[in-house]
């Protein structure tokens, strides 16, 4: 360890300067020589290189996000070429060069933030070996050695001898209670951090085995932190346990604010974002109109909760627009899911009725007389009649000058049907001429 951080001791001296400077600032308020001083000055440290890795972390996400979806063509690649390693291996790069990811983007927090790490690392053991480091004099020296953060020494270990505790006027009982109460947290927050990113922030639409790493992750990561923790300083212990929460708070936020489209998160940010609209009217800020706008963008490549997003605003009355803004619709939904003008509604045909029903139908529109016949329908009492009055002359002769067509009384086109006999078409019959009778 000490070679590894002899290597990044270029960078010792700016590390030093900064948590003097910080020294500086906190043992005014609460006194040089107190473990509140240096303390909060290596926190201070961590929450200064974390502001100034926000561009690096915001292309890790990009890049994660990137490779989450670049996961089913990877699969299909490795399946392809599985014989052949090389040929897999330009698959792979090609595809990268294509969709314009890297691998390694998704590394770069960590990476950029390891130097800071090694030379604290160094600053802090230099203290505990009485060393000058960097800015630091025999003065601070002597201060850093003499500040204790819940009893225990800056610079102690959890595997220190009971002297060398001594040495620095502390108990081995109280450096290992709280360097093993950090180590549990720290591995705590690890453990957290991960877990929020796979159960709320991963696409559970696609099953990849980036899933599957980023799962073994989750447990893998604590448990190093666990080991390697006890072989940590208190003063690095604070530092790592101060990036794991700052971590964790930021990956909240980001969460929240930008979810990964088909999460879980993504459902409760367009609940949270179509109440606010509805409520408001209009989008409020410009992440909004971003996610509004990037929704609307992709039509019929919609996922499920954006569908419903876009449904609920239409039926409340709010049609998104193409440059994310919301406007109050006349009518309620004036658009369809996929962004396009509602059509109107299409006229509903009237169902068909079954023979049994137009049989009874008929039934009931001509009645049956005394004599047998049917009579015509109540609508046509007062049309012109083809047939004379009944009491004019006899039922018998009026019934012989009648169209044989005209038996049942029905005229034709009236919508009265006869029952169709044998060897003949259903529906109305055409009258035969009295010549061929």
């Amino acid at each position: 360890m000490d070679t590894i951080a002899g290597f990044f001791s270029f960078i010792t001296t700016p590390v030093s300067w900064v948590i003097v400077q910080f020294h500086k600032l906190y043992g005014a308020i609460f006194g040089p020589d107190t473990g509140w001083a240096w303390g909060l000055s290596i926190v201070s440290l961590v929450i200064l290189i974390r502001i100034c890795l926000i561009p690096l972390f915001v292309k890790q996400i990009k890049a994660t996000r990137a490779m989450q979806t670049l996961q089913p063509e990877m699969k299909k690649i490795q399946e392809r070429y599985k014989s052949d390693k090389q040929r897999q291996s330009e698959e792979m790069m090609k595809l990268y060069k294509e969709s314009g990811t890297n691998p390694l983007s998704s590394c770069l927090p960590i990476l950029a933030q390891s130097p800071f790490f090694f030379a604290l690392y160094h600053v802090l053991n230099g203290i505990a070996s009485n060393k000058k480091i960097g800015v630091i004099d025999q003065q601070l020296l002597d201060s850093a050695r003499d500040a204790h953060i819940f009893g225990a020494p800056l610079a102690v270990k959890f595997t220190d001898s009971a002297d060398k505790v001594a040495s620095l006027g502390a108990s081995l009982t109280d450096v290992r209670v709280v360097t093993a109460l950090m180590i549990i947290l720290m591995s705590a927050s690890q453990f957290f951090t991960q877990r929020q990113l796979m159960t709320k922030n991963v696409d559970t639409t696609v099953k990849t085995p980036f899933m599957q790493q980023q799962k073994m992750l989750m447990y893998v990561f604590p448990i190093m932190f666990a080991v390697f923790g006890i072989n940590f300083p208190v003063g690095v212990l604070v530092y790592w346990l101060t990036t794991n929460v700052w971590t964790m708070g930021q990956q909240m936020y980001v969460i929240r604010q930008n979810p990964t489209p088909g999460s879980k998160a993504q459902a409760s940010y367009l609940e949270r974002l179509q109440k606010h609209i509805t409520t408001a009217g209009k989008t409020r800020s410009r992440g909004q109109v971003r996610a509004v706008k990037a929704i609307v963008a992709k039509g019929r490549d919609r996922n499920e909760y954006e569908r419903k997003f876009i449904n609920g605003l239409n039926k409340a009355g709010f049609a998104a627009q193409a440059d994310g803004t919301v406007i109050v619709s006349d009518t309620v939904a004036t658009t369809t899911e996929d962004g396009a003008p509602a059509a109107a509604p299409k006229r509903q045909q009237p169902k068909r009725q079954s023979k049994s029903k137009r049989q009874s139908a008929t039934a009931a529109t001509g009645g049956k007389t005394d004599g047998g016949a049917t009579t015509a329908p109540a609508s046509d009492a007062s049309g012109p009649s083809l047939t004379k009055s009944e009491d004019s002359k006899p039922q018998g002769a009026a019934a012989k000058n009648k169209p044989a067509g005209a038996a049942s009384g029905s005229q034709p086109g009236q919508g009265t049907r006869s029952k169709a006999k044998s060897g003949q078409r259903k529906g109305q019959q055409r009258p035969k001429h009295p010549s061929k009778k």
